[in-house]
């Protein structure tokens, strides 16, 4: 890009700014989401509106486009990260101010299985979707979900595998859950690319997604049903 083409964020007022972020967003630009987030700051915007209007609001573009196929992982996985540098410096003033949330998910890889990239996708935009995500990683046994769910008390469980060999250990989980008698407590979604509905299913899932789009519409639809369950 030449000194000419470049766009001096600071001048911008913050309606052009909130669009900016969201063009850099999209390309991937960390450094300036971080230098945008700074300046919405220093303007007195609070911490939940820049995180809802601006991160939040051209992640979603973002979404839109992967789950059309105009974005590619690659690409998302950039966004996600030029995301995750505008919430390093809002996550602790969210903190502060007690924002709300959108709901909160714990995510992890099933035993015997090491693939991490669609789950850490499905991370990234949950997070960039205002939720908070707690991911246990990679080959977990039924004992490692259980400790999470236990600890953080969380309203989405979320299960990966991309093999057909570890896809049946989901419904070991599911199924201890149910032993445990805590099934009811949690929204149980699965994914990964051997997957199908049928299969989720079958197993006792709520939901099944496809990809990383599809998994934070679902986790906001069952999130909001059970807010107007609640409060009902």
């Amino acid at each position: 890009m030449s000194d000419e083409d470049d766009i001096i964020l600071s001048e911008l007022d913050d309606e052009e700014l909130v669009q900016q972020m969201f063009d850099d967003l999209y390309d991937g630009l960390k450094e300036e989401i971080e230098e945008g987030v700074n300046i919405l700051l220093e303007r007195g915007w609070q911490p939940y509106d820049i995180l809802t209007k601006a991160l939040v609001g051209g992640m979603t573009i973002v979404g839109a486009d992967f789950r059309d196929g105009i974005l590619f992982v690659p690409e998302v996985l950039l966004a996600a990260n030029a995301m995750k540098g505008g919430m390093a410096i809002l996550k602790p003033l969210l903190a502060e101010t007690g924002a709300p949330r959108m709901g909160s998910m714990v995510i992890g890889t099933v035993k015997g299985d090491i693939h991490d990239i669609g789950k850490n996708l499905v991370s990234m935009m949950m997070e960039g979707a205002g939720f908070e995500v707690v991911d246990i990683g990679i080959n977990n046994p039924v004992e490692n979900y259980l400790e999470a769910l236990e600890e953080h008390k969380p309203d989405i469980l979320g299960m990966s595998a991309l093999l057909t060999t570890t896809m049946p250990y989901m419904k070991v989980v599911i199924d201890t859950m149910v032993e445990n008698g805590i099934r009811d407590d949690y929204t149980v979604l699965v994914g990964g690319a051997p997957l199908n509905e049928e299969f989720g299913k079958a197993i006792g899932a709520d939901g099944y997604c496809r990809d990383a789009a599809v998994a934070v519409e679902m986790a906001k639809e069952f999130v909001a049903r059970k807010h107007n369950q609640a409060n009902a």
